[in-house]
C-alpha cells in the first residue's frame, strides 16, 4: 500500500488493518478521481498477490480477490482528528511498524 500511495502521490495519514479489510485515511491531490484511487488500492496489490501465489490464481480463477466495494467519505465537515479517532476505535491492527510495509526503491 505504502508504495502504490507513493508512486500516486497520495499520502497515508493513518490505518488499520483487520482480517477481511482495511480502514484507511489518505490525503490525494484534487485532481485526483476518487474511483481511480481505489482502483489502485484494491487492484494493485490483488494482482500481486496473484501472481506471487498460484494456489490463490486457482482459488480465484474468474473472480475477484476481494470485494469490489468500497466507502470514500470526505472530511469536509468533520475534522481529521474526528477521523483518526474512529479508525482507532476500529479492530484491527494498527498500522504504525513501518518496518513491515516496506517501500520498494525500485
Amino acid at each position: 500500500m505504502r508504495q502504490i500511495a507513493l508512486e500516486h502521490e497520495l499520502e497515508i495519514i493513518s490505518g488499520k488493518v483487520a482480517n477481511d479489510h482495511i480502514h484507511i485515511f489518505i490525503a490525494y491531490r484534487p485532481i485526483q478521481n476518487v474511483s481511480k484511487i481505489m482502483q489502485w488500492l484494491k487492484g494493485i496489490p490483488s494482482r500481486i498477490l496473484l501472481s506471487e501465489f498460484a494456489h490463490l490464481r486457482i482459488q480465484f480463477w474468474y473472480r475477484h480477490l476481494g470485494s469490489r466495494c468500497y466507502l470514500a467519505v470526505s472530511s469536509g465537515n468533520i475534522t481529521d482528528e474526528m477521523i483518526q479517532s474512529y479508525i482507532e476505535e476500529q479492530e484491527g491492527e494498527p498500522v504504525i511498524d513501518n518496518s513491515r510495509f516496506q517501500i520498494d526503491p525500485s
